[in-house]
C-alpha cells in the first residue's frame, strides 16, 4: 500500500509493526525513554501517558494550521497574481532536466505523474523502439510511461515556467497543459492564482510538527507547514548543512577544544578552513574530493541555506533545490501536487538581479531589477559597443518579492500600506496594471480571461446587416405603422364588464 503511494508512509509502518520510538514532551524536547511496543502489539500504562503529549498536540496544532495555512495562501496568491498565460511560445531554447525517468521500485517512487505529465520536450528524444517523441508538443500519461520504461533514457529536458522567455507573463508552450482540462492552456488563464490555490488549500492537511534530529548536537528540523514557509520565505534554516564553497580535497584537523576543522584544499593550493562542533556529524571524509556546494556536515536531509546555495552553485540549481524541498514536504503527507505550480512561486522569488556595476547603463548600484529587463538592457548596450551592466541574482522570500513588485497599487494593497504609499509618493511612480489586483482596485477588467486585450479588441463583420430602428409613441398604432409594410388598425369597441359589487371594469375588445 506504501509502495503505490495509495496510504501511508514507512513512518506509520515503523510504528505499526517496528518500535513507537522517542516522542516529544508539550515543549518539544524529547522524552529521554523511548516507546519500545509497537501499535500492533500495543503500549504499556507508561508508554501511553509518554504519547499522550504527542497526540494533544496533534489536536492543537489542527486549529492552528487553519489560519497559517490560509495567510500562505494569500502571499503566495498576492506573488504570483500577475502571471498570466499571455502568448502561444516565448521560442525560449532553454529548459530544466528531469532526472531519474526510470521504472518506480517498492523502496523508491519517482514521481514522474507531477514532473512530467503535460510538459513540453525540449528537443525531439527517440526512444529504443524508434518512437520519435517531439519537442514543444506536451508528453500524455502513455508518453510519459514509454520514457519510463525505456531502458536509454534516464533524464530528459523539458519546457519550465522557470526558463520562459515571455515578455509577460507566462508562454503557453513553457506551462503545459492545463491540468484542470487536460487540454491545451488557454490564453488569459492566470496561472498564478491557480498554482497558489493549489499549494495553499493542501497546506491545510500539512502538520505543524518540527522533527528532532537526536544526538548530541540534535537541533530541531521545521517539517509540514513550518517548513514550507520557511521555503517560500528563502529564511536561513536551523541547523543548516555546512556547504564547501571551492572544489578541491578534504583535510581534518582536531581543534584541541574548539572542535574540529575542515580544510578544503583546491587544485590551485587556494585553502577553505570551516570550523565545527566536535559532536557534528561529519558528510566527508580525509582525502576526500568534493565539489562547491557538496555539504561537509550533515546528510541529504540536512538543511541547506537557499542564499547560500545562490551564491555558491547558482540560480538554477537554487530553484530546484527549493522545488524538490517543497514538493517532499507535500508528498510525505500524500499530497500530490504538479511541479510547474511550485516553479511558478521559485521564479517569482528568482526574477530580480542586484545591480553590482551598472556599466554604461542608467541602473544604479543596488538597485533590485527584473531578469528581463537587465537582460534587454545589456544585449542593446552591447549591440551599440558599450559597456553591460554587471549583477547577480537575488533570492527573495514571497511577502519580500510582493512588496517589491513594479505596482504600487498592487504593493500598498498587500502589507506596509504606508511605506509603500509613501515610497512610490516620493518616487514618483507611475503603475503600468499589468497584474490582477492593481486593475481590481481601480475597477478596471482585469488583463485576464475574456478582459485580455487579445479577446476585446475585435470587430464584427457583417455586410447586410441593419440595425431596427426603435419608435416611442404613445400610440402602438403609430408604432406599428413605422414597420415595414401595409398595417390596417382594427376596429374597436368599449364593453363594461360588471364584475361584481356594481363595479364596471372597460374592457378594449377586437373584432374577429
Amino acid at each position: 500500500m506504501v509502495g503505490s503511494g495509495a496510504r501511508g508512509n514507512m513512518m506509520q509502518v515503523k510504528q505499526i509493526a517496528g518500535m513507537r520510538g522517542l516522542v516529544a514532551n508539550p515543549r518539544g524536547d524529547m522524552i529521554p525513554r523511548p516507546i519500545k511496543s509497537n501499535f500492533r502489539e500495543g503500549l504499556s500504562m507508561l508508554e501511553y501517558f509518554i504519547a499522550t503529549p504527542g497526540a494533544r498536540k496533534g489536536l492543537v496544532d489542527t486549529a492552528l494550521r487553519t489560519a497559517d495555512s490560509g495567510y500562505l495562501t494569500r502571499r503566495l496568491v498576492d506573488v504570483a497574481q500577475e502571471l498570466i498565460i499571455r502568448e502561444q511560445d516565448c521560442g525560449t531554447t532553454l529548459g530544466v532536466w528531469v532526472e531519474n525517468v526510470i521504472p518506480d521500485t517498492p523502496s523508491r517512487r519517482s514521481f514522474l505523474e507531477t514532473k512530467l505529465f503535460g510538459r513540453a520536450l525540449v528537443t525531439d528524444t527517440t526512444l529504443a523502439d524508434g518512437t520519435v517523441l517531439q519537442a514543444g508538443l506536451p508528453l500524455s500519461d502513455a508518453q510519459v510511461e514509454l520514457l519510463r520504461d525505456d531502458p536509454g533514457v534516464d533524464r530528459v529536458r523539458v519546457r519550465s515556467v522557470l526558463t520562459c522567455e515571455a515578455k509577460l507573463g507566462i508562454c503557453a508552450t513553457c506551462y503545459g497543459l492545463s491540468l484542470a482540462t487536460r487540454k491545451d492552456i488557454e490564453m488569459g488563464e492566470a496561472v498564478g492564482v491557480i498554482a497558489a490555490q493549489s499549494i495553499g488549500e493542501p497546506g491545510t492537511q500539512l502538520t505543524m510538527r518540527t522533527f528532532h534530529t537526536g544526538g548530541a548536537a540534535g537541533q530541531d528540523i521545521a517539517g509540514g507547514l513550518p517548513r514550507v514557509v520557511e521555503l517560500f520565505e528563502a529564511r536561513t534554516p536551523r541547523g543548516k548543512a555546512v556547504l564547501s564553497r571551492s572544489s578541491g580535497v578534504v583535510r581534518i584537523a582536531e581543534d584541541e577544544g574548539k572542535g574540529r576543522t575542515i580544510t578544503v584544499v583546491a587544485d590551485d593550493g587556494a585553502e577553505d578552513a570551516y570550523l565545527v562542533q566536535s559532536a557534528s556529524r561529519l558528510a566527508v571524509v580525509e582525502g576526500q574530493e568534493v565539489r562547491a556546494g557538496d555539504a561537509l556536515v550533515g546528510d541529504d536531509k540536512t538543511p541547506r541555506d537557499p542564499k547560500e546555495l545562490l551564491e555558491i552553485k547558482g540560480v538554477r540549481e537554487t530553484q530546484q533545490y527549493l522545488v524538490e524541498e517543497v514538493q517532499k514536504v507535500y508528498r510525505d503527507q500524500g499530497v500530490s501536487i504538479h511541479d510547474k505550480h511550485v516553479e511558478l512561486i521559485v521564479r517569482q522569488m528568482t526574477r530580480r538581479i542586484g545591480v553590482q556595476e551598472p556599466g554604461d547603463s542608467q541602473f544604479l548600484p543596488g538597485e533590485r531589477v527584473d531578469q528581463r529587463a537587465f537582460r534587454d538592457t545589456n544585449r542593446e548596450l552591447v549591440e551599440a559597443g558599450q559597456r553591460p551592466a554587471e549583477g547577480r541574482p537575488e533570492l527573495m522570500g514571497i511577502t519580500k518579492a510582493s512588496l517589491a513588485t513594479d505596482s504600487w497599487l498592487s504593493a500598498a494593497s498587500f502589507q506596509e500600506t504606508t511605506r509603500v504609499l509613501t515610497e512610490a509618493a516620493i518616487d514618483g511612480r507611475g503603475d503600468n496594471l499589468v497584474g490582477l489586483k492593481e486593475n481590481i482596485i481601480i475597477g478596471k477588467l482585469i488583463p485576464a480571461g475574456t478582459g485580455m486585450s487579445l479577446y476585446r479588441d475585435f470587430e464584427t463583420k457583417a455586410p447586410d446587416y441593419q440595425p431596427m430602428e426603435f419608435w416611442s409613441s404613445d400610440s402602438p398604432a403609430d408604432f406599428l405603422a413605422s414597420l415595414q409594410g401595409d398595417y390596417q388598425p382594427e376596429t374597436e369597441y368599449a364593453e363594461v364588464v360588471d364584475i361584481g359589487d356594481g363595479v364596471g371594469l372597460t374592457d378594449a375588445v377586437s373584432e374577429g
